[in-house]
């Protein structure tokens, strides 16, 4: 063999040698090395263990309670929960069970749910964030909200697009929709959270604010709607808003019903943005006329009185349930004309020569403080849990005159105000620019949110249907209207009471 050939077959035993010596390398370190899992809580290493899915699985096992409660088929490790897998020639592992007992004393197990955030409008308002079981309960819950401000069947067909339209009177809803943002995400839910597994409760804590238990009153013999929300300083509308079971207000009660009397608290604004047509009634006023033909003896309702309705058009705002305190009609169509009462009065002299006849208005009756049409946005009664001792009259304008009611003295005028306030306005005792006349008897009337355009100063006398103000929005307002109130003594003073204005005028 020549010396040439010897070498090759040296270096080429020397290759398949040291290959064969890697290889077995090679076959060892895949022979001998093992996966192992190690299992972090909140960053803190707990061990290691050789099966993830055994730690997985006895977790599942072993919270049949939470299972139980929440109606789940599964359980998860808590938030915070980790675990990485190694490969090691070290195979010294902790058990699946050593590990599950450090979670368990350690944190709360989580469940899959739906984690909801509510962002508000106002930003200084921190989020809220709401943990229900799954979207299907917060969804209903939600429904069950809109329903109990808008009438179920107007609900549907507004989401469905099978509104009518309107031919006479009525509304059509053309938006609605909640003021804040409100977000979901999938997300697992520590049992340690309040988690919504109930669309009834969910509601009462969306509508009420709370989930403490409602006040409930069980009704009795000769109970309505009106006199148990009164009793409990509701108007109607609220206890409806409580109670939707009922559709409307001469809604039959049955004796022994049990029924909410809480005032409402809503987490979220639902706005409502209405197209409406309503026939608005138009009361009549009150006017004398004094005869010198007739004897002082008589007195005689010589014209009739006749309310007046007119058809009005507008668009109309309703937050939660509630119509802004503004309407600014779109159009207006008078049905019925509105026809003042007179009476006419005797003054014949004796003694004297005949007289022709004069007739004088005494301006001691009481007249409208706004223009015609208007619209009551607002009446007098509850409202909120609180008393509302005035009416809103709006549906005249910006800047629309105000009159007074009757002849008598300013005793009280603010005019500090900026024309447009805001809902809680502080400015004005919340009344804006107002104007308090003195009248006859301890009568006064208040005439609130107006313009900084006031005509009148304290101490002037003034006659019914004077020009006083003009109507604005200022103070702690929704919109432009006039808030008129009707006292005995003076307003804000030791011993005053409100009175409803209507019983001036019906």
């Amino acid at each position: 063999m020549k010396k040439n050939e010897k070498i090759k077959i040296v270096i080429l035993t020397s290759i398949i040698a040291v290959l064969t010596f890697i290889g077995g390398l090679s076959n060892r370190e895949y022979n001998f090395a093992s996966r192992i899992y190690k299992v972090y809580l909140n960053g803190e290493e707990l061990g290691t263990i050789a099966s993830s899915d055994e730690l997985y699985n006895l977790i599942d096992e072993e919270q049949q309670d939470i299972k139980n409660v929440y109606e789940v088929d599964k359980v998860y490790p808590p938030n915070g929960f980790n675990i990485e897998e190694y490969d090691t020639y070290n195979d010294q592992v902790g058990s699946a069970e050593a590990i599950y007992n450090k979670i368990k004393d350690a944190e709360d197990f989580t469940i899959e749910g739906v984690s909801v955030k509510i962002k508000f409008v106002d930003e200084e308002k921190p989020d809220l964030i709401i943990y229900v079981k799954n979207e299907e309960i917060f969804k209903e819950a939600l429904t069950d909200v809109v329903t109990a401000f808008v009438n179920e069947e107007d609900y549907n067909d507004y989401i469905n697009n099978t509104q009518e339209q309107i031919k006479d009177v009525g509304s059509l809803i053309e938006r609605l929709y909640f003021e804040e943002t409100i977000t979901t995400k999938p997300a697992f839910i520590s049992v340690k959270e309040k988690i919504y597994t109930d669309v009834n409760e969910l509601t009462q804590y969306l509508l009420f604010g709370s989930d403490i238990e409602q006040d409930r009153y069980t009704v009795k013999s000769g109970d309505t709607i009106s006199s148990i929300a009164e009793d409990n300083k509701l108007n109607p509308s609220e206890f409806l808003i409580a109670n939707p079971q009922y559709k409307n207000e001469d809604s039959i009660l049955a004796i022994g019903d049990k029924v909410n009397i809480n005032l409402i608290n809503p987490l979220l604004t639902l706005v409502e943005d209405l197209h409406t047509v309503t026939d608005e009634e138009q009361v009549y006023e009150k006017k004398v006329k004094y005869d010198n033909s007739k004897p002082s003896s008589y007195s005689e309702v010589t014209t009739p009185g006749v309310t007046g309705i007119v058809r009005i058009t507008r668009k109309v705002q309703m937050v939660n349930g509630e119509q802004n305190q503004g309407a600014e009609p779109i159009s207006q169509e008078v049905i019925r004309e509105t026809i003042d009462e007179v009476t006419t009065k005797g003054r014949k002299q004796q003694n004297l020569p005949p007289p022709t006849g004069t007739y004088v208005d005494n301006g001691l009756e009481w007249g409208w403080p706004t223009n015609r049409p208007y619209v009551i946005t607002s009446d007098y009664g509850y409202r909120w849990g609180s008393h509302h001792n005035a009416l809103d009259i709006s549906g005249t304008g910006f800047g629309s005159p105000i009159y007074a009611s009757q002849e008598g003295v300013v005793v009280e005028v603010n005019r500090s105000c900026p024309n447009v306030g805001y809902y809680k306005n502080q400015c004005g005792r919340t009344y804006g620019n107002y104007v308090i006349i003195e009248h006859k008897d301890g009568y006064h009337t208040l005439y609130a949110h107006m313009t900084q355009s006031i005509t009148v100063s304290v101490g002037q006398t003034v006659s019914r249907a004077q020009v006083i103000g003009y109507m604005g929005s200022s103070g702690s307002s929704t919109g432009t209207h006039l808030h008129f109130g009707v006292s005995r003594g003076k307003p804000f003073s030791a011993g005053y009471s409100w009175l409803n204005p209507w019983s001036l005028f019906r």
